[in-house]
């Protein structure tokens, strides 16, 4: 019950910095997103365009292990899984607080859940991940994104939601290694510790769901 409180009030507290206390609106807000999702990016700090694709890559590692997770919960996954692609943790912490333990896997894996499961698509994740970052390091003016962090709302709360969604994995992650049968505490926080890379690891090297077993034992 205190796991389910203190994500309640993480989320009510994020909420209320993003729209209450973070910095105000910018006039050019809706134009910046509308190149953004269109690709249209000349002019724009790199480093921006590629912390905005990268919050588009969250929500497929989440997914990678959210749907696998839903499979036992009474409330939907995908709703939230859904709805992280437009607003990240504000749909995620809702499913953190609503969900309860769930480290086991039974049944047999959808065309869907395959995807999601396969090494192929932790790979994609990985190389897509890397090339922004890269591109985002390589070419971008940190001077003029630190200033952009300190006026614009949306840049802002967009970094502020790429460090949540880096903590809050973790709360997923325990489930989702004793679903496969693991039990290694450094692999726990290795992944743990390394932002958007250590979970990204965690996704190509797990071994996947075991099908027709409706009961994992573990410790």
């Amino acid at each position: 019950m205190s796991r389910k409180i203190g994500f309640a009030l993480l989320w009510i507290a994020f909420s209320t910095y993003a729209f209450v206390f973070a910095p105000p609106d910018n006039p050019n807000t809706i134009t910046l997103i509308t190149n953004l999702s269109t690709g249209k990016i000349a002019g724009i700090n790199p480093l921006i365009v590629a912390l905005f694709n990268i919050m588009g890559v969250w929500p497929l590692i989440y997914s990678c292990v959210l749907f696998a997770d839903g499979r036992g919960q009474k409330i939907r996954a995908w709703i939230f899984a859904t709805l992280s692609f437009g607003v990240g943790a504000f749909a995620l912490l809702p499913y953190l607080a609503l969900r309860e333990p769930n480290p086991e896997f039974s049944g047999t894996k959808n065309i869907f859940l395959k995807i999601l499961d396969s090494r192929f698509t932790a790979i994609v994740l990985t190389l897509g991940a890397a090339a922004l970052v890269t591109f985002g390091l390589t070419k971008g003016d940190w001077s003029d994104f630190v200033g952009q962090w300190q006026t614009s709302r949306f840049i802002h709360v967009m970094s502020l939601d790429f460090c949540l969604l880096s903590l809050l994995f973790p709360a997923l992650l325990t489930d989702d290694m004793a679903r496969r049968g693991m039990q290694n505490s450094i692999a726990f926080w290795a992944v743990t510790l390394v932002p958007l890379f250590g979970p990204l690891a965690y996704l190509c090297t797990r071994p996947p769901l075991p099908e027709n077993n409706p009961k994992i034992v573990t410790n």
